[in-house]
């Protein structure tokens, strides 16, 4: 179905912060080193992904998977049923996604927000609409699997579908589609798709016309009957697929799996989804043209393809790689490179029924779309009449299988692949199969399907312009001080809901004891430079993970040039003395591995992954990105014109605008919270910031690195003694330095317009604490309790599930070396941000006065000690936490104790930090939006 396999490759993107910029010539090295040609990647063995699952189906024809995976003490479990919007009719969109909604709601027998019991039991949970299904997802310690199952047994047929609770989540579910249409891609994709499938004129399925959530019209006329004959149909025993992953004993889940589910029978008006027929798609059109406010000129091109499972669908995804799988992919070296396109990607969408292949870009500073689109037609005709080179097909083989192994040490990826597979396919194999059949794709395969569906007549063309944006033009009301004039809410604390035990076994609800025994401690090492190593073997996977710091972020940067930490961590990579950065990226995609560097504002952190045999090569390309960068002047004037490009965007974004606004507002400048990158800022950064900023703040003393993997530590240790002992560094290592902040003493609320938006943001809060304050384990509870949670916090309760305003409200403290804020965000409605704001404030005003009640210090308390295994199951995460304590001085052995000291938290302890760090009256409101 496609969908898992660019999850995991999204994930991966996203855990190395791989950002693509090019190479050059330069600077001197710190330390010479000569780099080895690579061998030749040794051949890769396909993962058999459905190795020891068992398939079981019910007397009532549920469908059951099971996988063991004894790795942690923890179990995921996803229940997917056979309905999506592709099953929905003209008059009806969004129908399965407000059911999704409204599950949460609460059943007959426990008439309460699911997010609450979920949360108390330590599930980390949530639910999901596509086309062809709707999923709804648990990872939890195994003593609590029992429960929820029998929790969603109960939702499966006794939700509460009453017209109180459908008109409040109606208004949360426009609140989503608000926020989908303020991004302009949005609006391109979903026009352009509109021309690829048919809107029938009688009642009939519209199948992948619309958007999944629904058009707003069809939202605002639901009535609950209409949803309760809707859930009967769809929602039943033999149209659902249970998946279960992890450390769980088979005989006694069947049992657990037969109590909760074979007694449900098939109610009389529900079915199977038969199977499906092709469902067809248009001829193309005219191309839509979108005039809009907007940042910056889009392109989008879809070109129909066949159903999942087609056989053509391998060797489809293999040829979008080809097209934008990193650097080497043709679409980078081709068309960014020149600047022809800001940005540019492929991908492939195989439905249950249809698919598509899409393109999509943003242009390049003074590009037309014709020249965009030329270029596009140029490496299609090139795939077309040259077969691809035999080692560019291996290459994006054997990322993707890296990628499946990779990913695959996650139990939950592994619950989702066999629901997925099973739900739209009706064969939890379908990926096994699949991945046979791409490693038998050859290049007359990639050019036969070029040339049968990326054919130019073939292609649906949209063109998104934007009709005017000055990102220095940013119309702003004066700031308004004042008392928040609220009338206050209705308080949604323990005492205004039912005893979450009467709902829960009695003693699943309550805070387990931690499980110590798995639990593991990295090995530290200190190198005689001072970079440190924290080095964590684990077996369960053949796959090594590193992430690191290094004492160089974006609060060194100055007004004048900020951006210049972020350029200097992003291009260490793209040329050393030793390789170019062709040479560089190569070396790592040609083994399916990855590496990158991201500057935060308190340091840079890098990350990279690779297969376990390969870890001597990612060590040697870290250390050469360290040790060795050139900083070409082409390619920074290559990553100033992306980066403005990415600035205008994100300047046409309510959550930035609103992110950037807040900052500025709550912290001066000189602050290193304070200074934002702007397109003078960047324009004015030359090779000589970025050799003073990394001569100053690129040193062994201020770096760790944390790896986690299927190594041996001894061995580990040795090859970062050899690689990074050499480098040095001279006088005291700089340090960011944090001044008194004094926050402003009333309540003051700022707006930013953007043209063309129909959902504001919000954010609003005021100075908190830094990591190292002693009231901070109360904090973390306190916020739990406040807005930790959309689905179970009082922020949450109040605001979007009583009174609909808002799709997700939280809270943080936000903490590192310096004081951070105490932060509430939100996304409304524009009419009703006044009022949200209102509630907000009351809500924090109600617990600085009255304080929190022992019924949410009790839930607060079982959610963070009962989730606690989760977290620690996953050993990437782990090694994050690790580093993040080393790195800010803290001792290691803190990561296990958190669970008991939050047990030791007495109700006093919660309210006195309250009335403490709470400042509603003082509060800093700024709010971005039409």
């Amino acid at each position: 179905m496609g969908d898992w396999r660019r999850s995991i490759q999204r994930a991966l993107v996203a855990v190395l912060v791989i950002i693509w910029v090019m190479s050059g010539t330069g600077i001197a090295p710190a330390v010479a080193r000569t780099i080895a040609a690579p061998p030749t990647p040794a051949a890769l063995e396909i993962p058999n992904l459905t190795d020891g699952v068992e398939k079981l189906t019910l007397d009532n024809g549920m469908t059951v998977l099971l996988k063991e995976v004894h790795t942690a003490p923890v179990v995921a479990v996803q229940l997917w049923y056979r309905v999506g919007s592709a099953d929905e009719t003209v008059g009806n969109s969004g129908i399965s996604h407000q059911l999704e909604h409204l599950l949460f709601k609460g059943t007959e027998e426990r008439p309460i927000q699911f997010g609450r019991l979920f949360d108390a039991i330590g599930s980390s949970f949530n639910a999901f609409t596509t086309y062809d299904a709707t999923g709804y997802f648990h990872t939890v310690s195994r003593d609590r699997l029992d429960t929820v199952l029998a929790l969603e047994a109960d939702r499966m047929v006794n939700t509460t579908i009453d017209p109180a609770a459908v008109d409040s989540e109606k208004r949360v579910v426009i609140s989503e589609l608000q926020g989908y249409e303020n991004s302009p891609g949005y609006r391109l994709n979903r026009a352009v798709r509109r021309t690829l499938f048919a809107l029938p004129e009688d009642d009939t399925t519209a199948a992948y016309a619309l958007p999944v959530g629904g058009t707003r019209s069809d939202v605002e006329q639901f009535q609950a009957a209409q949803i309760q004959e809707y859930y009967q149909q769809h929602y039943s025993p033999n149209n659902a697929v249970l998946a279960i992953v992890g450390d769980f004993d088979r005989d006694s889940t069947i049992t657990a799996i037969e109590n909760s589910f074979e007694g449900i029978a098939n109610l009389p008006t529900a079915s199977a989804r038969p199977d499906v027929e092709a469902i067809a798609t248009l001829p193309p059109g005219d191309p839509i043209r979108l005039e809009e406010p907007g940042s910056l000129p889009l392109l989008v091109q879809m070109y129909p393809l066949p159903a999942t499972g087609h056989p053509d669908e391998p060797a489809l995804d293999l040829l979008s790689s080809i097209l934008s799988g990193g650097r080497a992919g043709r679409f980078y070296q081709d068309i960014v490179r020149p600047q022809i396109a800001n940005s540019i990607s492929s991908s492939t969408s195989n439905l249950r029924g249809a698919g598509w292949f899409q393109i999509s870009a943003s242009l390049g500073e003074g590009q037309e779309f014709d020249s965009v689109e030329a270029a596009i037609s140029t490496q299609l005709e090139r795939l077309q009449t040259t077969p691809v080179a035999t080692a560019d097909l291996d290459r994006v083989k054997r990322q993707l299988l890296a990628g499946v192994i990779l990913g695959y040490r996650d139990i939950s990826s592994q619950a989702r692949q066999l629901a997925g597979d099973e739900t739209v396919t009706g064969d939890f194999r379908h990926s096994d199969n699949y991945l046979q059949q791409a490693a038998a794709v050859t290049p007359a395969d990639i050019q036969a399907v070029t040339n049968k569906y990326l054919r130019p007549e073939l292609a649906h063309t949209g063109y998104f312009t934007p009709t005017s944006f000055d990102p220095n033009a940013l119309t702003a009301t004066a700031p308004e001080e004042g008392t928040a004039g609220a009338v206050p809410v209705t308080p949604t604390d323990g005492g205004d809901s039912a005893d979450l035990q009467q709902f829960l076994p009695s003693d699943i609800a309550s805070a387990a004891d931690i499980d110590r025994d798995w639990l593991q401690y990295p090995t530290k090492v200190e190198l005689p430079n001072g970079v440190k190593l924290l080095l964590m073997p684990d077996d369960s996977a053949p796959a090594v993970t590193l992430v690191g710091s290094v004492d160089a972020g974006s609060g060194y940067d100055t007004p004048e040039t900020a951006g210049v930490a972020s350029f200097t961590a992003n291009l260490l990579t793209n040329g050393t003395t030793n390789q170019t950065a062709d040479e560089f990226a190569s070396r790592l995609e040609n083994v399916g591995a990855g590496l990158g560097f991201g500057a935060r504002r308190e340091g840079v952190r890098f990350g990279g992954a690779a297969l376990a045999q390969d870890l001597p090569l990612l060590a040697e390309q870290l250390t050469d990105a360290l040790l060795n960068p050139t900083f070409p002047t082409d390619e920074l004037e290559l990553a100033k014109q992306r980066s403005i490009a990415g600035l205008q965007a994100g300047l046409d974004n309510p959550s930035t605008v609103a992110t950037r606004t807040f900052q500025q507002s709550l912290f001066p400048a000189g602050h290193p919270y304070h200074a934002m990158t702007s397109v003078e800022s960047l324009q004015a950064i030359q090779q000589s910031d970025l050799q003073e900023f990394y001569t100053a703040h690129y040193r062994p003393d201020t770096t760790t690195i944390a790896l986690v993997g299927d190594f041996d530590a001894v061995e580990a240790e040795t090859l970062f003694r050899n690689l990074l002992g050499a480098w040095s560094a001279t006088g005291e290592a700089p340090r960011l330095e944090f001044p008194e902040v004094n926050g402003p003493m009333a309540v003051t609320r700022q707006h930013k317009t953007l043209e063309g938006k129909t959902q504001s943001v919000t954010y609003l809060g005021h100075l908190g604490i830094n990591r190292f304050d002693p009231d901070y384990e109360a904090a973390v509870v306190l916020n739990d309790i406040i807005g930790g949670s959309t689905l179970s916090s009082r922020l949450g309760l109040e605001v979007r599930d009583r009174q609909g305003l808002t799709y997700g409200i939280s809270s943080t403290f936000q903490t590192g070396q310096g004081i951070g804020p105490f932060l509430v965000s939100m996304q409304t409605d524009p009419n009703d941000v006044r009022k949200a704001v209102d509630s907000v404030l009351s809500v924090l005003q109600q617990v600085k006065d009255n304080g929190v009640t022992a019924a949410e210090l009790e839930q607060a308390r079982n959610s963070f000690v009962n989730s606690y295994p989760v977290g620690l199951a996953d050993p990437d995460a782990v090694a994050g936490a690790f580093l993040r304590r080393e790195v800010l001085g803290l001792p290691l052995e803190e990561l296990y104790d958190f669970p008991e000291k939050v047990k030791a938290l007495t109700l006093e302890d919660i309210n006195l930090v309250a009335a403490k760090l709470l400042k509603p009256e003082a509060a800093q409101i700024v709010t971005a939006g039409p």
